[in-house]
């Protein structure tokens, strides 16, 4: 499994100055682009692994080399251990296995830490078809106060500023989320009635505050993003389109509606067909008149009949 590879990659890098791809390939017995992907993986993820360009070239340890994992920094290992938690992949049996090698080699004051993040960072099924996107940077913010059991600052979409002990990172349809929550008052312990899921990539100027931040007795965390992933899908509206999209706008079309939408079937030509949702057929209308060069709405009826209607609307008001 990956998880396993990865730390045996890790491992290599520090048994020697410098590998290179092929090296790894032939220990680990994979191709040399699989072996490739995994040293890019490893450095994606902070640990301080890097390519050294020219004809004598391979990867190193920024480092140097080493005979375990204690040359590790305290962030190195969280960022290690929260890539084994994210690996979408990996079953859940297997990312324990790698997760308990880990702890077994790290420095034991890093080792709560790296493990509430591996815990608490989480991929799900999507609920649209997307390709994992770009980690948002406040990903790393999150993961570093889940280590040290420290509250978050930031603000959110709407500008207000926002503290709360963040105790899930997951990710589900390509999206990033937080499900964080407000303390008890006079405490430092999550309030678990205060739960709430916040999109990462709408959160700013995230920071790591000096006040503690506590899990609630008896939580889990696999068990408080179920809840809210089923919260969120009850959530989605009631009024529902078909629609046959070009391959180009796809992705683009997904990423708008986020968890409103998914993709059902694909045709012959590289088209897909997509169903959105939303509260209202005028609401879903609207958010549909920007897609009309790249999306055909098969149905409802009454879909079809509200984007005719801001069709001409458009055209009365702008008619020369």
């Amino acid at each position: 499994m990956r998880a396993d590879r990865l730390i045996q990659v890790l491992l290599m890098l520090q048994s020697r100055p410098q590998v290179t791809a092929a090296e790894v390939a032939a220990g680990l017995e994979v191709s040399i682009p699989t072996a490739r992907r995994d040293l890019e993986a490893l450095s994606s993820a902070g640990i301080p692994v890097y390519p050294v360009r020219g004809r004598n070239g391979g990867w190193r340890l920024l480092d140097g080399a080493k005979t375990n994992l204690t040359g590790l920094t305290e962030p190195e290992v969280t960022a290690l251990f929260a890539l084994l938690g994210n690996n979408e992949a990996l079953p859940p049996p297997a990312a324990t296995r790698a997760i308990a090698k880990l702890v077994r080699s790290v420095p034991s004051t890093f080792r709560s830490g790296a493990e509430r993040v591996a815990t608490a960072t989480i991929r799900s099924a999507a609920w649209g078809r997307l390709e994992p996107g770009e980690t948002p940077d406040s990903i790393t913010v999150l993961h570093h106060a889940i280590a040290a059991q420290r509250r978050i600052s930031f603000t959110y979409r709407d500008g207000a500023p926002r503290e709360v002990v963040p105790l899930v990172v997951a990710s589900k349809g390509g999206i990033w989320y937080l499900v964080g929550a407000r303390v008890l008052e006079g405490k430092d312990t999550a309030d678990p009635a205060s739960l709430r899921l916040f999109r990462v990539d709408r959160i700013g100027d995230a920071e790591v505050t000096a006040d503690r931040g506590y899990v609630f007795e008896g939580f889990d965390a696999a068990a408080v993003w179920d809840a809210m992933a089923d919260h969120v899908e009850g959530l989605r509206g009631s009024v529902q389109a078909e629609l046959l999209v070009n391959a180009t706008a796809v992705q683009p079309l997904l990423k708008a509606f986020g968890i409103h939408a998914a993709v059902t079937g694909e045709q012959p030509d590289g088209r897909s067909l997509i169903t959105v949702h939303a509260h209202t057929v005028t609401g879903l209308a609207e958010q549909l008149a920007g897609w009309t060069s790249a999306a055909q709405v098969l149905n409802p009826t009454e879909v079809r009949k509200a984007l005719a209607a801001i069709g001409q609307r458009l055209a009365d008001t702008y008619r020369e």
